[in-house]
């Protein structure tokens, strides 16, 4: 047991993997905490072709193969990508930044979603019913529309953590597998599966297994069900 517990304290390796693992999770929810509310916003409230195109490629992670996801953003943010022939270089790519891209490409679906539904249950009706007593649009945003999604937000942004800790077809694509850079703690689990080292891949699922826990408990809570 002392052995098994041993990984923690002496693999330097894995011990960045759970810094960046955490970092990715911070990171991506605080710019899913605005992007999710704003995004969700405008395809709730204007219905075009246009909102119908951006709903298709923000829903495409969750029914597209992650892996699949991963070469189609390499494909347009590599070096000799797409946006490079344009003479946009992004530099991302095998980068800390690719990590967090990758964990805000995939949970943006999990919280747009449920606060588009939430903004589609009447909360504009309230809104316009708030203008006519004098607010401001800036007003009726906090004072109504935030309010009336928070839970579905606050959903959101618990499973949009759940699946940056177990993201890996993306993350590999596009930030790569470097040790001691990009790796997070899922990819730690794949590279000690390659390495039969299913001592220290079980090590990393008892720490992914005990917050998923406590994601599932928190998430039980928002919804009331407790």
């Amino acid at each position: 047991m002392m052995n098994f517990f041993s990984h923690f304290s002496d693999d330097e390796t894995l011990l960045f993997s759970i810094g960046l693992t955490a970092r990715t999770c911070v990171v991506s929810l605080i710019i899913l905490a605005f992007s999710g509310v704003l995004i969700a916003y405008v395809l709730a409230k204007k219905k075009n072709t246009l909102t119908a195109i951006l709903e298709f490629f923000i829903t495409l992670p969750l029914v597209f193969p992650p892996i699949g996801t991963g070469f189609i953003l390499l494909m347009l943010l590599g070096r000799n990508g797409f946006l490079s022939q344009l003479g946009l270089r992004t530099d991302i790519i095998f980068t800390r930044s690719g990590v967090y891209l990758a964990a805000l490409i995939a949970g943006l679906p999990l919280v747009v979603k449920p606060v588009q539904s939430a903004l589609e249950r009447n909360v504009f009706k309230l809104a316009e019913a708030a203008r006519t007593l004098g607010k401001n649009q800036y007003q009726v945003f906090i004072l109504v529309i935030l309010p009336s999604v928070r839970k579905s937000l606050a959903a959101g942004l618990v499973l949009a953590s759940a699946r940056s800790l177990g993201e890996v077809g993306i993350t590999l694509i596009i930030g790569g597998n470097l040790a001691g850079r990009t790796n997070t703690i899922s990819l730690e689990i794949y590279n000690s599966v390659m390495d039969a080292d299913f001592e220290r891949a079980s090590f990393l699922c008892v720490i992914l297994g005990g917050i998923s826990v406590l994601l599932f408990i928190l998430l039980r809570k928002i919804s009331g069900n407790d």
